[in-house]
């Protein structure tokens, strides 16, 4: 194995040749003739088909024996001599040829025909079903061993065939869209306002697949904890019964052993994927991380968009709220009170914050580190004229929209607080709750993952710190259905 490992392919020679547009092209007509079904090819009906495309219009037949003869050296063709259609003796004596490319040329070019297509970016996909094909496989796996094998082993080998053809479907498409959307093109479309229409697109996509995963995978894994290579050891036999079926020249009663080693790495590979190792975390694990982790980017690309945008909006309406404050004042002192409260006072230095200290909503100003800044001097002779106008006052409208909103949420406070027992929420001990509770008690489990000491403040005020047991599985029961997660407590902390 190690020896096969280390010598040159002499077979891809041809790539990187002086002449590799010529070997290129007569190997990818090879190729697709074998796709055909048609081994031997002429030489005649090669010249023809090359001297068909432009660049080699003037290809002479001499050149054509010549890179064949190359070909035949690189083990990339297998000459055939042809005495059937030799009708003289001095075609007998030019030894005619026709040409048959060799298996490792075929599996060469058929390579590069997908690398064509995939092209410079990666591509991949999260697809849901194949994780619910790969549980079907294993599941028809499972009852077959519970039959005692008593199929023929054709129909093992089927099953086999399916089920890791499902499993290389999940690394490679996984894979490969994990890389396409860490890519640096992909992060830099994401930090652009066009983002923000995919947005949803991307967080929906990934959700569903978080789903979809959630579900499947711990049925996967409760399968292969069943299933080890002991149990497995039957299934094994019949694959390599099925295996010496089929007729070789060569001796084949020492690939037997060969061939158990080889199933049992492929079965130890599958269990290690989803089951992990004592030394190694599992790649389910790892996909599980790096897809929440997606979400999480996601999620601060737009909230720094949102930030850029919201710097640019109107103040129009703070500064009216404003003045309405000063209109209101009784008199000339109220008003230099209020103005020292919302200008501050005019000898003193003032405290400015850098901006994007921290990506956290929930962190208060006085708990971020303090930043130097050196203040610039700024000229106010400058003053762009300006004309006021007029505009309709929605002062009532806007006031019982306001009372409104509040009382809705004081109701939602309320309702909240009838789930609390001795300073905490446990989800284990909830009955069935109202869907509106569920979407608050999951944002408070989505918020408190951007966290360290996964402590968030909600809406209403509260300080929360989350605990998620993800040993233990519950069912949380709703009015419009059920959601079986992971235990979580809910500690409600005091605020000083």
């Amino acid at each position: 194995m190690l020896e096969s490992t280390m010598k040159k392919i002499i077979e891809a020679s041809y790539l990187t040749a002086d002449s590799a547009a010529y070997y290129r092209t007569i190997l990818r007509y090879f190729y697709h003739q074998h796709e055909r079904m048609r081994d031997f090819i002429a030489p005649e009906e090669l010249l023809e088909y090359m001297r068909t495309i432009p660049s080699f219009s003037d290809y002479q037949e001499d050149l054509l024996h010549q890179q064949l003869a190359q070909l035949v050296k690189w083990n990339n063709l297998i000459a055939r001599q042809d005495m059937t259609n030799a009708k003289t003796i001095e075609e007998y004596k030019k030894k005619r040829f026709r040409y048959q490319c060799t298996p490792y040329t075929v599996e060469i070019e058929r390579m590069l025909v997908q690398l064509e297509k995939i092209g410079d970016t990666f591509q991949g996909s999260l697809e849901r079903s194949q994780f619910e094909r790969l549980l079907q496989a294993l599941t028809t796996l499972q009852k077959e061993l519970e039959q005692n094998l008593n199929k023929p082993s054709e129909e093992y080998m089927r099953i086999w065939e399916d089920a890791f053809r499902y499993f290389q479907s999940i690394r490679t498409s996984t894979a490969d869209y994990i890389a396409y959307i860490n890519s640096e093109q992909t992060d830099q479309r994401m930090q652009t306002e066009a983002f923000l229409v995919y947005k949803n697109q991307f967080t929906t996509y990934l959700r569903d697949f978080i789903v979809s995963l959630q579900k499947t995978s711990l049925q996967i894994q409760q399968l292969l904890t069943e299933l080890s290579s002991a149990h497995m050891h039957g299934f094994f036999k019949k694959l390599i019964d099925h295996r010496l079926t089929v007729p070789r020249l060569e001796d084949v009663s020492s690939s037997a052993d060969d061939w158990l080693t080889e199933y049992q790495e492929y079965w130890s590979s599958l269990r290690q994927w989803f089951l992990g190792s004592p030394v190694h975390q599992s790649e389910l694990d790892t996909l599980q991380w790096q897809t929440n982790e997606m979400i999480r980017r996601m999620t601060r690309y737009v909230q720094r968009i949102g930030e850029r945008q919201q710097h640019f909006r109107s103040r129009k309406k703070d500064y009216l709220h404003l003045a309405k404050w000063f209109t209101n004042c009784r008199n000339l002192e109220e008003s230099h009170k209020l103005s020292s409260v919302v200008f501050g006072s005019m000898s003193i230095q003032h405290l400015q914050m850098e901006e994007g200290t921290t990506e956290n909503l929930h962190v208060d100003t006085w708990e971020e580190a303090p930043v130097e800044l050196t203040i610039k001097p700024r000229t106010v002779h400058y003053r762009e004229k300006t004309k006021p106008g007029s505009f309709n006052s929605n002062y009532k409208r806007k006031k019982a929209q306001l009372e409104q909103y509040l009382q809705e949420r004081e109701q939602e406070r309320k309702l909240i607080e009838t789930y609390i027992n001795q300073g905490m929420i446990k989800l284990s001990s909830l009955p069935t709750v109202e869907p509106f509770i569920r979407k608050v008690l999951l944002s408070w489990i989505g918020k408190s993952m951007a966290t360290k000491n996964r402590t968030v403040k909600t809406d209403y005020g509260l300080l929360v710190q989350v605990k998620l047991d993800k040993n233990q599985t519950i069912t949380l029961k709703a009015e419009d259905g059920d959601l079986i997660m992971p235990d979580a407590t809910f500690v409600f902390e005091e605020q000083r």
